[in-house]
């Protein structure tokens, strides 16, 4: 599909699943929060990715406003319902491309970008006439249209899906979405018929493939092994799965019984019951986190920074 006929599709939004519909070349703001503007939050070196995507040098990660998924429990609220953000060209955005590569960024790290869709595939495709090199990740919640992750062929080289829930009421309860756990297995499915088999270079930075990230809940250690299980039975070694204790307990969760949990970090004990999980199932290509990631100071300012 051509990105001019992409964009037309904004009139009546089916990018994602939510197929909210909404009019956003007309002004109106979709479940994602925002309409067919293009707004970015910070754009920066970013050191808190998986060893492979950050490296030493950083990675250039782009953080657009608006989300289509509204977690109970999300880390990055103040962009993720469309409030904070800067109104950009794509022109810009294709140069904010080749600044982080200048600035020695290993890749373009593409944050919650599904929304912006038509938007990032004419912007990749200029950045690449003007000299952009590195590869384009697409850092996502995992709540795609197969249909959608299809038109970033050409343009995206890495995949990095989180896999959330597995047990639909889980899904309902966090994000209002029961139908994540199917629309997720295919999403991951799509992504890795485009990108194949993990790719690094010599120095262990990755070029192309999928790494999903798998965030372990609190209370909820069985859906993760469901996750990662379901995972290596479908991919084996084809792909990378990120094993994450970082998980935030935020001030803005809910009282309600049903987010009791979601109050605290995991523990320990919680964390390596997963790993193991993992390891007895023959997982080897993973990543792990060790000692204590789960800190407000983790998130970024979304101050506009290179903007």
């Amino acid at each position: 599909m051509q990105t001019e006929k992409l964009f037309k599709e904004l009139n009546k939004c089916t990018l994602c699943p939510r197929n909210c519909n909404a009019n956003r070349n007309a002004g109106a703001k979709g479940v994602c929060g925002v309409d067919a503007g293009l707004y970015v939050a910070r754009a920066a070196l970013h050191m808190w990715e998986e060893p492979c995507i950050s490296g030493s040098e950083g990675s250039g990660a782009v953080f657009f406003s608006g989300c289509n998924m509204h977690c109970v429990f999300c880390q990055n609220k103040d962009i993720s319902n469309g409030a904070a953000g800067k109104e950009i060209t794509i022109e810009r955005l294709a140069k904010i491309f080749t600044e982080l590569q200048e600035k020695n960024a290993n890749n373009i790290n593409l944050v919650t970008p599904t929304h912006y869709t038509c938007h990032i595939i004419e912007a990749v495709k200029k950045a690449r006439e003007e000299g952009l090199v590195i590869p384009i990740i697409y850092n996502t919640s995992g709540y795609e249209k197969p249909e959608t992750i299809a038109l970033l062929k050409d343009t995206v080289d890495v995949f990095l899906p989180d896999f959330k829930y597995m047990n639909p009421e889980t899904a309902a309860s966090f994000s209002k979405a029961p139908d994540y756990p199917e629309v997720a297995k295919k999403a991951v499915e799509a992504m890795v018929n485009i990108t194949g088999s993990c790719e690094f270079d010599n120095a262990g930075k990755i070029k192309k493939g999928t790494i999903v990230r798998v965030l372990v809940l609190p209370g909820k250690t069985r859906e993760a092994m469901d996750i990662i299980k379901w995972l290596y039975e479908t991919f084996a070694d084809s792909i990378y799965i990120s094993i994450m204790s970082q998980y935030t307990p935020m001030d803005t969760i809910p009282a309600e019984a049903a987010f009791h949990d979601l109050h605290r970090p995991i523990t320990k004990r919680e964390y390596e019951k997963v790993i193991n999980y993992a390891l007895d199932l023959g997982v080897k290509n993973a990543f792990i986190q060790e000692g204590s990631v789960a800190k407000e100071s983790f998130i970024p300012e979304f101050n506009g920074e290179g903007v």
